[in-house]
């Protein structure tokens, strides 16, 4: 049986759409897996991407696609609202269908160990990869972000998982991981003032004292022109879309700034949209129906998620 995983890296370039095409080119037309999207984000100077196949192929095609992000970024020339510490900033793999988490941790230190050798890019494995209870969490590993990282890698603390103890001079380094799926979901805010988006995220965000399984933090829109709560949802299970949703939107009463809408960046498991869209048809007194094809779940979660840009190929189900 097929092995499938997914596989979500993030690079640091968002704005110069002819470097991008030239590096995702390596995932383009494949047979063992598909590409199924790429969001550059022109605010954040970032591209996320999403993969789903075979386990060996999209590893096989991760090569030249990091090879690509060394030759079109430097990092010296990049900056943007998303926090990173390299070219490729992170390279996370996600057990699908045949595959355990064990599995993608023997993944990771496979790629990892890889990408240090072939072209001495120092690597932290996180999350459910990490050696060291102080790089489970990825905030912790880009504190300081690029920059930052050229005096911190030396630290003995902080050398890496694989590779030397100083940082590419134009790539950086990379963070390779294994994790289970998470959902990564922001916030529109009607307003430009970021001491408001910044307080509406501590709100939520664990390590503030919020909510359990939330990372979040500010991020301005500049194009939009508005401010956004930017997350990762690490367990949608116990801490469900609508109920970060609709927190955000009863906290942001007290400064008078509705909601605008919401996005998934990259793919959202269907039992991830089915939890919320259930509390909503609850509320409405609709009748619940956990069979709902896609196209009607899509529906709903556009109408009481407020998802914009949202289609039926985001919801993992549709590939698999």
């Amino acid at each position: 049986m097929q092995r499938i995983i997914e596989c979500v890296p993030n690079f640091s370039e968002g704005r110069d759409l002819s470097k991008i095409e030239r590096i995702v080119a390596p995932f383009k037309n494949q047979e063992n897996f598909k590409m199924i999207s790429y969001e550059p984000d022109a605010d954040y100077n970032r591209t996320v991407v999403t993969l789903i196949g075979e386990v060996e192929a999209i590893m096989e095609a991760l090569i030249p696609f990091v090879k690509n992000c060394i030759e079109e970024i430097d990092m010296n020339h990049q900056s943007g609202e998303h926090p990173r510490i390299g070219a490729v900033d992170v390279i996370p793999f996600i057990p699908i269908q045949n595959v355990t988490i064990e599995d993608c941790v023997n993944f990771a230190n496979t790629m990892g160990e890889k990408i240090a050798a072939l072209f001495d890019i120092p690597v932290f494995l996180y999350a459910k990869a990490a050696r060291t209870e102080d790089r489970i969490s990825l905030p912790n590993i880009r504190k300081g972000e690029y920059e930052g990282m050229k005096e911190k890698i030396k630290e003995v603390a902080w050398h890496p998982d694989f590779g030397k103890p100083a940082t590419h001079p134009t790539f950086g380094s990379v963070a390779v991981g294994a994790r289970d799926f998470l959902v990564a979901f922001n916030i529109d805010l009607a307003t430009d003032n970021e001491k408001t988006a910044s307080t509406l995220a501590k709100t939520i965000r664990q390590s503030s004292g919020g909510f359990q399984h939330i990372q979040a933090g500010p991020a301005f829109l500049e194009k939009q022109g508005h401010m956004q709560v930017t997350m990762n949802i690490l367990d949608y299970a116990k801490n469900p879309i609508y109920r970060i949703l609709e927190v955000i939107k009863f906290e942001a009463l007290r400064y008078h700034v509705a909601v605008k809408s919401s996005e998934i960046i990259g793919l959202v498991p269907k039992q991830a949209l089915l939890d919320s869209v259930k509390y909503y048809l609850q509320v409405q007194q609709i009748p619940y129906d956990k069979s709902m094809d896609l196209e009607t779940l899509t529906a709903y979660a556009i109408k009481y998620l407020q998802f914009r840009d949202f289609n039926k190929t985001k919801i993992v189900e549709y590939w698999i």
